[in-house]
């Protein structure tokens, strides 16, 4: 997610910023590319770090849901001389693109483009008046019909868990009242509504929007169970040697990063109250430092990089483990199928 996940600035900011690749030189420094190796972005946006991959030397296997990102790297394929294969595709099923003999590297951007955000019909800012949308691969369940169809008890909890929104219980039955009358279509319908139910104070530094369209998008792309797949798929598909790059821009998804490398670091398992459990073989290793954040000088010069973290793993010889969910303690929350039109 980005730092300001409903708009592309904050107004502080003084206006929208350039899609830059946040903390490009720390992710090219673990990544290593070189002739010969093969590394996956699972997200590739403008194609900030698969041109920095490809001018290492190595080839690139790039992915992205969003058919405009894919339509717009087609300049980048045509210039790589045949190293880049770009492909429409969610990052979880990025082991069904990778070679048999298995990848050199896989990094994962976990945030919502400045490009998607400055579209305006794509619903995914409240600074800028759209349909309320937020698909990013253009299909499925909109925001629209999650605000005007699901419970508001679910709402409660799409909006506290995935925005950490305090005012949740308050903007659900506003808008269960609202949408009662008309539904709400556009980003400013909803927007406005959240401005008058909880007015923004003096002292606050983000719209009062910001923290509901943040989960809003979240939970009609699927993103926190799209990114645990997505590091269960890198975990078989990375050859031994091969580094995990994971950059974050919300303390969810770095939770889910970093339990996943925790859990398989092959330390064992256990409390004071509990029996120790059998340590197993760590899946990965740990690269540098646990976590990385953007220095001081690269969050003055982009905004998106002031909340961005990074952490990485080296892949070992042992054996995937199972691909299971339950680690990550994801929240239970409405049937998103069931919202549909």
């Amino acid at each position: 997610m980005v730092a300001n996940p409903g708009g592309g600035n904050t107004e502080a900011d003084g206006g929208p910023v350039r899609h830059i690749p946040v903390l490009l030189a720390e992710v090219v420094a673990v990544l290593e590319p070189a002739p010969g190796k093969i590394i996956l972005d699972g997200t590739f946006g403008a194609g900030g770090y698969t041109s920095a991959i490809l001018a290492g030397g190595a080839s690139v296997i790039a992915l992205d849901r969003d058919p405009t990102a894919i339509a717009g790297g087609q300049d980048l394929v045509a210039a790589s001389a045949g190293k880049l294969t770009l492909v429409q595709s969610e990052f979880s099923r990025l082991a069904e693109h990778a070679p048999d003999e298995g990848l050199d590297g896989v990094v994962l951007d976990i945030g919502v483009s400045s490009m998607q955000i400055d579209e305006a019909e794509r619903g995914f800012s409240f600074q800028k008046n759209g349909p309320l949308d937020m698909r990013m691969s253009g299909s499925g369940v909109s925001a629209a019909d999650v605000v005007n169809r699901a419970k508001v008890s679910d709402l409660i909890r799409i909006f506290s868990f995935l925005g950490e929104e305090k005012q949740a219980s308050r903007i659900a039955r506003a808008i269960e009242k609202r949408r009662a009358e008309e539904p709400f279509r556009t980003t400013r319908d909803l927007a406005g509504l959240i401005e008058i139910v909880t007015p923004r104070k003096a002292k606050d530094k983000i719209h009062p929007a910001t923290r509901v369209f943040q989960a809003l998008r979240v939970f009609v792309n699927e993103e926190l169970v799209e990114l645990a797949e997505a590091l269960f798929a890198a975990e078989r598909a990375l050859k031994p040697g091969g580094r995990l790059v994971v950059v974050t821009f919300h303390s969810l998804e770095d939770r889910i990063v970093k339990k996943f490398l925790s859990d398989r670091s092959g330390k064992a398992a256990g409390s004071r109250h509990m029996p120790l459990v059998h340590e197993r073989a760590a899946t990965f290793e740990a690269v540098g430092k646990s976590m990385v954040a953007a220095s001081e000088a690269e969050a003055d010069a982009n905004p998106r990089a002031r909340s961005a973290k990074l952490r990485a793993g080296r892949r070992t010889n042992a054996p995937a483990e199972a691909a299971d969910l339950s680690i990550f303690d994801l929240p239970n929350l409405a049937d998103l199928a069931k919202l549909g039109g």
